[in-house]
C-alpha cells in the first residue's frame, strides 16, 4: 500500500499555539479587500476603501460625475467616518466613486 504524506495531526508552534490560531495582521483577506484609509475633505472625515478591478462586479452610479461605474472598473467606496448618527448610518450611506472623481471632489 502506498505511503500517505498527509500530516496526521495539526502542527503547532513552540509556544503551544496552533498555526490556525495565530492571527495574521496582513493576511490574504486584507490584501484582497484593499487598504482602507481615512481622508479629510472639507472639514469632514471619510473612510475610503479601494475596490480592485477583480472585486468590482456590480454597476454603480458615481455621485461625482453622475455616470455609471461599470463592472470590472477599479473605484473607491466612501462613507463618513465621523457621522453623528453612528457607524451603522454611515455605512448605509456609503457611495461608490470613480477614482478620478473622488480625487477632484
Amino acid at each position: 500500500m502506498p505511503r500517505s504524506n498527509r500530516p496526521r495531526r495539526p502542527r503547532g508552534r513552540a509556544d503551544g499555539a496552533r498555526v490556525e490560531d495565530v492571527e495574521e495582521p496582513f493576511g490574504l483577506d486584507r490584501l484582497m479587500s484593499g487598504w482602507k484609509r481615512t481622508e479629510v475633505r472639507r472639514g469632514r472625515e471619510y473612510a475610503v476603501q479601494p475596490i480592485s478591478t477583480a472585486s468590482a462586479q456590480k454597476e454603480y452610479l458615481c455621485p461625482g460625475c453622475g455616470l455609471t461605474i461599470e463592472p470590472g472598473v477599479a473605484h473607491v467606496v466612501v462613507w463618513r467616518a465621523d457621522g453623528v448618527l453612528g457607524d451603522a448610518a454611515d455605512l448605509a450611506s456609503r457611495r461608490h466613486w470613480h477614482n478620478h472623481c473622488w480625487r477632484t471632489a
